[in-house]
C-alpha cells in the first residue's frame, strides 16, 4: 500500500476533514501478557506514580466518529489486547466517549488505568465536571485526572490562583476520587514549562512525534525538565493527526516517540486495523540508534512548521493543498 493511501485511510482527525537531545534513559520497562494471545505488549512505569502501564494506550477523542456500538468493541478489542491506559476527557463529544468507556469497561476496573480530563479553569465547575466524569465512566474514582488543554500564561495563572480549577484537582486527589494528578496540552512548550514549575503534578500530557524537534518544540523546552521531575510522560499525537503518514511509517512514528523518556504512547484510531497497526508496533519496538534517529529526524524536516502542527502557537489549520493532498 502507498504512503498517500495510507495516509488518507487512518489516522484522520475530524478537525475540518473527515476521515536538546533528550539523554534521559528510557522508563525502565516491562512486558504485559495479551488477553487474545496475539503476543505481549512492553509496559514502562509512569513516573513518580509508580504504576506499570502498557507503552501504547488508547486516546478517546475519535470514538465518537464511530456508532457507540462499533466504539464499544474497538474498546474491548483494546482490552482483549492487553493495552491497560484508557484516556478520555469530559469535552470529548459533551461526555460521550466517556460513556462508551463507562459500557466498554465495566467489570474491567481493577485491571485499567483509567483517565479523564476537564477544561475548566475554576474550582467549582471543574469539581462539577469531575463528578459528571465519575457518572460517565461508572467508577468511583479516577486514576489519572488532567487539566486539559492549558494553552497560554494567562490560563496558567487562573488555574493556579486562588479558586482556580487546581484547587478541585488537588482536594479530587485527597478525597481518593483522583489517584493522581497532571495537565496536558498542545499549543505552547513555555506554558508546558510554566505548569511543571507551578505544582508538583504526577503527570504531563503533550505532543511529542518525529517533527516536533523542527518547530517550537516540546521535547527540545520541555521533555527533559519532566524526564528530571519525574513525571509521568505520555505523548499526544504520535502521527501528527496522521500529516506524518506522508513521511514515514506508522512503525516509525511509534519508535521514535517510543525511544523518547516516556511511559505511554496515547494512540486514537476507528478501526481494528488500525488498533492492530499500532499493537504491531509497540510489540516489535526496538530504540532507535542515534544515527536512525537522525535519519527520521531528516525524513520529516520538509513538513516542519505550521504546515504540519496546525494545533501549535499562533497558528492556524493549513489548506490541504499546501501539503500537496
Amino acid at each position: 500500500m502507498s504512503r498517500d493511501k495510507l495516509f488518507c485511510g487512518r489516522r484522520w482527525f475530524l478537525g475540518g476533514m473527515l476521515g536538546g537531545a533528550v539523554a534521559a534513559a528510557l522508563p525502565r520497562a516491562s512486558r504485559a501478557e495479551s488477553r487474545d494471545g496475539q503476543g505481549e505488549l512492553p509496559t514502562r512505569v509512569l513516573g513518580k506514580t509508580g504504576v506499570r502501564v502498557t507503552a501504547i494506550g488508547l486516546g478517546g477523542a475519535r470514538l465518537p466518529m464511530l456508532s457507540d456500538d462499533a466504539a464499544v468493541r474497538l474498546v474491548e478489542a483494546a482490552f482483549e489486547a492487553g493495552i491497560n491506559f484508557f484516556d478520555n476527557a469530559h469535552g470529548y463529544a459533551e461526555g460521550r466517549s466517556e460513556r462508551v468507556y463507562g459500557r466498554a469497561l465495566r467489570g474491567k476496573r481493577q485491571k485499567i488505568f483509567l483517565t479523564s480530563k476537564s477544561t475548566e479553569r475554576t474550582r467549582a465547575d471543574a469539581q462539577r465536571e469531575l463528578e459528571e466524569s465519575l457518572r460517565n465512566l461508572q467508577t468511583e474514582y479516577l486514576d489519572l485526572w488532567q487539566i486539559h488543554g492549558v494553552s497560554t500564561k494567562e490560563e496558567v495563572e487562573q488555574i493556579c490562583g486562588p479558586n482556580g480549577a487546581l484547587e478541585a484537582f488537588v482536594r479530587a486527589k485527597q478525597e481518593g476520587k483522583a489517584r493522581f494528578i497532571g495537565f496536558t496540552g498542545h499549543h505552547d512548550p513555555e506554558v508546558h514549562a510554566a505548569m511543571i514549575e507551578r505544582y508538583d503534578f504526577d503527570t504531563i500530557f503533550m505532543p511529542l512525534h518525529a517533527a516536533d524537534p523542527h518547530y517550537l518544540s516540546f521535547e527540545k523546552r520541555v521533555l527533559a525538565r519532566a524526564a528530571e521531575k519525574n513525571l509521568g510522560i505520555t505523548a499526544m499525537k504520535v502521527t501528527a493527526n496522521g500529516w506524518l503518514l506522508r513521511a514515514i511509517t506508522v512503525e516509525e512514528c511509534l519508535r521514535y516517540v517510543l525511544s523518547l523518556p516516556v511511559a505511554c504512547a496515547i494512540m486514537g484510531c476507528t478501526t481494528p486495523g488500525q488498533l492492530e497497526d499500532d499493537l504491531r508496533a509497540a510489540r516489535s519496538f526496538v530504540p532507535l540508534t542515534p544515527e536512525e534517529k537522525a535519519a527520521l529526524l531528516a525524513k520529516t524536516e520538509r513538513w516542519k512548521g505550521p504546515q504540519l502542527e496546525y494545533w501549535k502557537k499562533a497558528v492556524t489549520r493549513p489548506a490541504a493543498s499546501r501539503l500537496g493532498a
